[in-house]
């Protein structure tokens, strides 16, 4: 059977003027992430990326420390949704990203005050009540996702094994599309996976088989800041 490993970035910049780039602690993990790999014999022959900048440094760290040389394949199908659109729906004040970080500074705890608001954002989009509000419906994101597997999966050899460079919220889609749990139970998967965290998928004849979600292993037990989730 083919195997197919969804790999979720490294940690991005939160708080800096370009979510969308890995961090330094980030780079390292997409390092580590590529050590582990190597050590359990994994060897690609299909490299598929999302278009963000984040997915694409993630899969570069990684590879280079595989020493693996493959072309990288970009599938926009992958992307995460737009969290920034999310946000800014569910509180138009904070199309000014300074508004929103005085609104979390002023809280005591920026960043569990980020996290509640986030996850209410998030679940009003879920919900899909006012699916019309927003640029990407979580019916359209939850579709792309799995449009997007179908087409990895036709692409992976049946005895080959491909990479995929992705985010939380479209690994947290496909586990809950594979298990058959609702919309609402998809995102209590995604509020725990790690950055460089891998989820392994193996499909042969018989379908789609999930094999493990969000293993991190790689990251434990050495430098504990490598262990982050947002």
């Amino acid at each position: 059977m083919g195997a197919i490993y969804f790999i979720r970035h490294g940690q991005a910049s939160f708080g800096s003027n370009n979510y969308d780039q890995l961090s330094p602690t980030g780079h390292e993990q997409g390092r580590v992430l590529g050590h582990a790999l190597k050590a359990r014999g994994v060897v690609p022959d299909l490299i598929i990326s999302g278009s963000m900048k984040r997915h694409q440094e993630t899969a570069i760290n990684c590879l280079d420390t595989m020493g693996c040389a493959l072309p990288m394949e970009l599938h926009q199908g992958v992307n995460e949704f737009n969290h920034e659109n999310v946000i800014e729906v569910s509180e138009p004040r904070y199309v000014d990203k300074l508004v929103m970080m005085g609104d979390m500074a002023a809280s005591g705890d920026p960043k569990r005050t980020f996290q509640t608001f986030f996850k209410g954002a998030v679940t009003r989009w879920v919900e899909g009540d006012f699916a019309h509000e927003y640029a990407e419906s979580w019916a359209d994101f939850r579709a792309r996702c799995v449009a997007a597997l179908d087409d990895i999966v036709k692409q992976t050899s049946p005895k080959g094994t491909t990479l995929v460079f992705t985010s939380g919220g479209t690994i947290s889609v496909l586990c809950a599309h594979l298990l058959g749990l609702s919309d609402a139970q998809a995102f209590t998967i995604n509020w725990t996976l790690a950055n460089a965290g891998v989820t392994k998928l193996l499909a042969g004849r018989d379908g789609l088989h999930l094999i493990s979600i969000n293993e991190h292993a790689h990251l434990e037990g050495g430098d504990k800041s490598l262990l982050t989730y947002r």
